[in-house]
């Protein structure tokens, strides 16, 4: 892995450890106001849930074993909860001090790069498109 692969993984992993972490502790009043309405579990659920798995990809990615099933695991979090970013979008809700309609949308362009810095500094792109490429160059026998 290259240095900025690492540094990228290790950020990530740091990230997803302190979010997790605001959602048990300080933060968990601003993550209430994500949960997406349609969602049918309670919102505390949700919320706890969330914060936990946050931590253990975290705490998976500065690890730094299995690299590339975490990589895909943590791109995958980030689309599952996307749309509690819309959701917070769509109701204008006040959190995490985006407090206008501009600064929340702006947010939502950036759940697409959390997806492509998992999969870009863990490997687990370039892992996907070596076996693809793999897959083709082999002759039937």
């Amino acid at each position: 892995m290259s240095a900025p692969r690492t540094i990228a993984r290790l950020l990530l992993g740091a990230g997803l450890v302190f979010t997790g972490t605001a959602h048990l502790t300080f933060a968990r009043a601003e993550f209430v106001a994500q949960v997406p309405r349609w969602l049918p579990l309670p919102t505390d659920l949700v919320v706890v849930a969330s914060g936990i798995v946050e931590i253990a990809l975290g705490l998976a990615l500065l690890v730094g074993r299995h690299r590339v099933a975490v990589g895909w695991t943590v791109a995958a979090f980030f689309i599952a909860i996307f749309p509690g970013n819309i959701e917070q979008f769509v109701r204008g809700t006040d959190a995490f001090g985006l407090d206008t309609d501009l600064a929340r949308g702006i947010r939502l362009l950036f759940q697409p790069m959390l997806v492509i810095v998992a999969l870009w500094s863990t490997g687990a792109w370039a892992a996907w498109r070596a076996r693809r490429r793999g897959a083709r160059n082999q002759t039937p026998a």
